[in-house]
């Protein structure tokens, strides 16, 4: 154990020695007792070019005379006079930018695409132009719609009819003014006017168009008409794409009566429903055949005047057709 103590008190003491030794170091005489190799000037790349130190600390700083920089006017007021060139190398040329920053584009082969949001437009679709065939048997039918107008105002006019047997069994023209009330649904006003067998009616048409969640195309229309008459009509339809040219397309459509109406073989209540079931091709997005099946059924006392008549009251029926868009 002793022996350790002895050990340890003799290091503290050399310890101690050392550092009073190096305090009395003269580390001025160090940098001229020391032989200091000197610096090698860089390559230069064409002869007589001066070279350019690569080692800072090869610099003499005790050369540089800090105090001289203590003259020296920092005043920016003697900078007003001086010139900046252009930051580009010049002026711009004169057809750097078109004035109605067209870049030198011209106007593409697509018609009335300007940015001009008050234009108006136009379309016209033939949504089915068919024939079918169903157990007892054939005919043809129609359903169309087009537009014209602005984004928030258009003029609509709808038509659908059925042909059976060589005459016209029913159509109906609807003329209405459409205005958007949000940015997927319209407001519909304006007038019906039915036709084909028995007498003539008119009527007062209020409705809803648009397209709700998951893109349903929904369409709610209420009919008014002399006498007390009132219909209601509601009609949805979702487009299923196996590609971009091969479509599903499902439709499902409801026809209601406030009063029944002999003349015209509809009774009250709900008074017949249709589900169709069309596949079509679209060669282009205005040419569009299809094939399909759709199925028809009578209620109530419409039902009655249908049996009446001979016909059947539920009817399947298969259809092909065209899809046009104008």
């Amino acid at each position: 154990m002793r022996t350790y103590v002895a050990a340890f008190v003799f290091l503290l003491a050399g310890t101690a020695h050392a550092q009073d030794s190096m305090a009395g170091m003269d580390h001025s005489s160090m940098s001229h007792g020391m032989d200091m190799p000197a610096a090698t000037p860089p390559p230069t790349d064409k002869a007589g070019d001066d070279p350019t130190p690569a080692d800072p600390g090869g610099m003499d700083h005790s050369s540089m005379n800090h105090g001289a920089m203590d003259g020296m006017d920092m005043d920016h007021a003697h900078m007003d006079g001086m010139s900046m060139g252009p930051m580009q190398g010049g002026s711009a040329p004169a057809d750097a930018r078109n004035p109605d920053y067209s870049d030198g584009l011209h106007h593409g082969s697509m018609q009335a695409m300007d940015m001009n949001d008050a234009a108006t437009r136009g379309t016209l679709m033939i949504d089915q132009l068919e024939a079918w065939s169903g157990r007892d048997s054939q005919g043809q039918r129609w359903e169309a719609e087009g537009w014209y107008g602005g984004d928030v105002d258009k003029l609509w006019i709808r038509t659908e009819g059925e042909r059976t047997r060589g005459s016209l069994d029913e159509a109906d023209v609807e003329l209405l003014w459409s205005h958007a009330v949000s940015t997927f649904w319209d407001t519909q006003l304006g007038v019906r006017h039915d036709t084909g067998e028995g007498p003539a009616r008119q009527w007062a048409a209020f409705g809803i168009k648009g397209l709700a969640p998951y893109w349903f195309e929904l369409e709610a229309t209420a009919y008014a008409g002399p006498s007390g008459r009132t219909a209601a009509r509601f009609k949805a339809s979702y487009e299923l794409l196996f590609t971009q040219r091969l479509i599903l397309e499902p439709e499902l459509e409801f026809n209601a009566y406030g009063n029944a109406d002999r003349a015209r073989a509809t009774g009250s209540g709900l008074s017949d429903a249709q589900l169709g079931l069309r596949l079509r091709y679209e060669f282009s997005r205005s040419f569009a055949p299809y094939v399909g099946v759709k199925i028809t059924h009578d209620f109530g006392q419409t039902a009655r005047f249908t049996r009446a008549r001979g016909d059947r009251i539920t009817d399947l029926q298969w259809v092909a057709g065209l899809r046009l868009w104008f």
